[in-house]
């Protein structure tokens, strides 16, 4: 992912840049080396590189009401999990929705979008409850959009295709260590156990944690980001992915451990899934909560394992002075994946993956 510089703006970037800019009736100079403001933006996400683009709407001094927008680089190798064209158009799909920001133009490795103004979240913000309770209706009011076309789950595929990236991707050593080879039946195995006809299926965000949630703090609203993954799903699985994540904090020195003593107890999911189903205006029996809690626990197998494949794929991207160690987060997901595999279904019958 090549840096956003002073003098090294792309043709097609400078030309989405100058038309933004005619079509809100600025006037970029020239030299649009000095007209504009570049700031890379830290946050916990590592997939894709983001910077904002300021410039003034007059000649005097930056002033609050200046234009501003978004330009996201992809993250080499990005594509083994992305298919972009769809992607793009989910994305585009979300902001007539009023679920995101806007497009503004598509570049050869990245895109430029709507600025909107926030902070992405922290990981200790997700146990205050004014925040989790922001976070459980956005994620309801998303579930609840529908999305034209099939309504078909993609986990299991993506599990299958990602599996099948790894064998071809991974070294013998990855693929011996983390059983590669016993996956497939594994995986069959859950989607056969898992996929019963009362699970709730809505088009699901696949990301969610804080790293992908901007607050702004003035009007105290969420808005959820980074739809790369996104598509149909059980609900249970956004709500696995999403305690999962809460083990996780990505602005560490290690970002790439987790401390799964940080996974939310019992009461703490039930609350979260009890504020998710009252945000619709109705009150959920306590069977609901209990149901649908149970469910999520199964689903953070498959969390662990899409997370634990697409590790020891990233490894081969990675760059030297990465700070996230691929292989190190991809042991931890797998290794949970084993505890939990057993706990959650000792009775079931899932293949022996030793």
């Amino acid at each position: 992912m090549a840096p956003i510089e002073k003098g090294k703006f792309s043709e097609e970037l400078v030309n989405i840049l100058k038309s933004l800019a005619l079509e809100w009736g600025d006037n970029l100079e020239e030299d649009i080396d000095r007209s504009l403001e570049i700031s890379p933006l830290d946050g916990a996400g590592f997939l894709n590189k983001l910077y904002k683009i300021r410039w003034a709407i007059s000649k005097e001094e930056y002033q609050s009401g200046d234009r501003e927008v978004l330009v996201r680089i992809y993250g080499k190798g990005m594509e083994i999990f992305v298919n972009r064209k769809e992607e793009v158009a989910t994305f585009e799909w979300l902001s007539q929705q009023g679920e995101g920001p806007k497009l503004y133009g598509c570049l050869p490795n990245g895109r430029v979008e709507e600025f909107i103004r926030g902070r992405t979240l922290f990981p200790y913000e997700l146990r205050i409850p004014e925040i989790s309770a922001l976070v459980a209706a956005k994620v309801r009011k998303f579930h609840s959009l529908e999305r034209p076309g099939p309504k078909h789950v993609i986990i299991w595929d993506r599990l299958r295709s990602w599996l099948s990236n790894a064998k071809k991707k991974c070294s013998h050593e990855h693929i011996m260590e983390f059983s590669l080879g016993n996956l497939e039946e594994e995986i069959n195995s859950m989607e056969n156990i898992l996929s019963t006809e009362s699970q709730v299926i809505a088009f699901c965000h696949n990301d969610l944690h804080y790293g992908n949630m901007l607050f702004n703090e003035t009007t105290q609203s969420l808005t959820l980001i980074d739809y790369e993954f996104s598509g149909y799903n059980p609900i249970a699985y956004d709500f696995a992915n999403y305690f999962c994540e809460m083990a996780s904090d990505y602005y560490s020195d290690t970002p790439h451990l987790m401390d799964f003593s940080k996974y939310p107890g019992l009461e703490e999911r039930h609350n979260f899934i009890r504020m998710y189903l009252t945000s619709a205006g109705c009150e959920p029996s306590e069977l609901e909560v209990e149901q649908l809690a149970d469910d999520a626990e199964k689903y953070t197998l498959a969390s662990h394992l899409i997370y634990g494949l697409w590790g020891i794929i990233s490894v081969t991207n990675a760059r030297n002075d990465d700070s996230f160690d691929y292989v190190k987060h991809a042991r931890q997901r797998f290794e949970q994946y084993q505890l939990r595999r057993f706990k959650l279904f000792r009775a079931e019958n899932l293949p022996n993956s030793t």
